[in-house]
């Protein structure tokens, strides 16, 4: 899914936005490679049978061809059987090698500077940034140098049109400078609803509230201790991903190594801090070591948040943040305190949107949940290959099928348009970025988290999205929608 970064000025109106449809096309005439290679398959023992006189060897390989075709056009859940085949196979491989359980090793010691967690995560390592002292998680494998910010905002939907429309485009302008930079991998949003512990209304009343003992201020201050807990509240950061191979030569210059990755992410840090402040978001700080420990231990354990809040000093070591157990099921997570489920957002709105459409979803109540939004910047060039890419593919898609006599749908001549509508939005100077939307839910029993997960899908229904769970791979998924690492699925 993507969608330009546009940055143009400020209106008194609040204008309507589009995303472009998920690519369908495939390699010939719709087909995927894995359905063409089945097809193949099919249609080579259909031909052998055939000059190789036919009659009863059209039965002999009848399972071959029979079975090719099937796989190849039966879909199930708006995939064909033949896509699922890599899904199954490696939760099969999975399930046999026992990776679908982690438990903490308590008495073994980690190495320094990793951090517990399950998975292909255990590579991670940690580095504290000497003169910002921002907590940054380094990705040896993928080469990645990640770090995370707290942005507090004000409520976009009580805000006027015309204030509306001005901070859309502020926000725009944050985006258009991530893609011109060419050296980040990914900008996150997370966006996380959590229990209250109640901390911040005390906070509040011990600054500004009358506690002289009387009826009232004794009556308050008995119903703030009662309804802080029971509340909930909202936490968003932003987390940026540096790409240590696109600035290979940078990190030589600053010094090499992690230090000199650290050096050039400074600087990105620091532009992203001055677009936000021109957007009107208020930056908290970037997150130390510390507090992104207590994030993904919350993540893990929600049980516990709301005693790591009141107890700053608690939960601050990020090589002890990572759960005790986790047990992956098809269709769910299960960690130390919790269920968790993740949805996919497969479609965005195919119809004009406000910006705010995603508050049904951000604003839903009663359900734990985590929503994360991984923008993937797209440089210039490689923005522009990509267009000219999927456009010769849609022309010879389409020439072939007028070969063969199919008329073309109204879908696919969408998909055509979106692309154009890139190439244009590319040429007047704006950003491409690619959006995947991540939805994790959280509950205490598994009939609690159906209940919750229907409530986000009714909800992304009156966001004018659609929905997926996704099966085989909720463990991979719940690191890139609840934890701020720039994880992707």
């Amino acid at each position: 899914m993507s969608a330009s970064s546009k940055s143009e000025g400020p209106g008194t109106e609040l204008e309507p936005v589009k995303f472009s449809r998920l690519t369908r096309r495939g390699l010939l005439l719709g087909l995927s490679l894995s359905q063409l290679i089945t097809v193949g398959i099919a249609g080579a023992a259909l031909l052998g049978a055939f000059y190789g006189g036919g009659g009863v060897l059209f039965l002999i390989t009848a399972p071959v061809w029979g079975i090719g075709a099937a796989i190849t056009w039966i879909r199930i859940a708006g995939r064909p059987i033949v896509e699922w085949l890599p899904v199954a196979t490696w939760w099969a491989w999975r399930s046999t090698a026992g990776q679908l359980r982690y438990r903490r090793r308590i008495v073994t010691p980690r190495p320094e500077g990793t951090l517990a967690l399950p998975g292909d995560m255990a590579r991670l390592r940690e580095y504290t940034d000497p003169e910002t002292g921002a907590g940054m998680i380094n990705d040896p494998a993928a080469g990645t140098l990640t770090v995370a910010i707290a942005v507090t905002h004000p409520a976009f939907v009580l805000l006027d049109p015309g204030e509306q429309q001005r901070r859309v485009s502020a926000w725009g302008r944050v985006l258009a400078t991530c893609c011109r930079s060419g050296r980040i991998a990914t900008l996150q949003v997370l966006e996380r609803t959590l229990p209250d512990s109640g901390q911040g209304l005390a906070e509040w009343w011990q600054a500004h509230g009358n506690a002289d003992g009387s009826w009232a201020a004794t009556t308050y201050a008995e119903l703030i201790q009662r309804a802080g807990p029971a509340g909930e509240r909202h936490a968003t950061t932003l987390s940026l991903s540096l790409d240590m191979r696109a600035a290979a030569r940078q990190i030589r210059t600053a010094g090499g190594g992690i230090r000199g990755a650290a050096n050039v992410l400074r600087q990105e840090m620091t532009t992203l801090a001055s677009a936000l402040r021109a957007a009107d978001l208020s930056a908290t700080g970037w997150l130390s070591t510390g507090q992104i420990a207590v994030i993904l231990r919350s993540a893990y354990d929600p049980s516990v948040a709301a005693t790591l809040e009141r107890h700053g000093e608690l939960g601050q070591d990020l090589a002890a943040a990572g759960p005790v157990a986790v047990n992956e099921a098809w269709g769910y997570l299960r960690t130390d305190s919790a269920y968790h489920a993740v949805l996919w957002i497969s479609e965005w709105p195919r119809s004009l949107v406000h910006p705010g459409f995603l508050a049904p979803v951000l604003l839903s109540t009663g359900v734990l949940r985590s929503f994360s939004l991984i923008c993937t910047p797209m440089r210039t060039d490689q923005a522009a290959r990509d267009i000219r890419k999927k456009k010769v593919e849609y022309i010879s898609d389409a020439a072939q099928r007028a070969k063969i006599g199919q008329i073309d749908d109204a879908a696919q001549n969408a998909e055509f348009q979106d692309v154009l509508q890139q190439e244009a939005d590319l040429t007047a100077g704006h950003g491409v970025l690619r959006y995947s939307g991540l939805i994790s839910v959280s509950a205490d029993t598994l009939d609690d988290l159906d209940a919750a997960v229907s409530a986000i899908e009714q909800s992304a229904i009156q966001a004018s999205c659609e929905t997926r769970k996704l099966v085989g791979q909720q463990a991979q998924a719940f690191t890139a929608a609840a934890l701020p690492l720039c994880r992707k699925v």
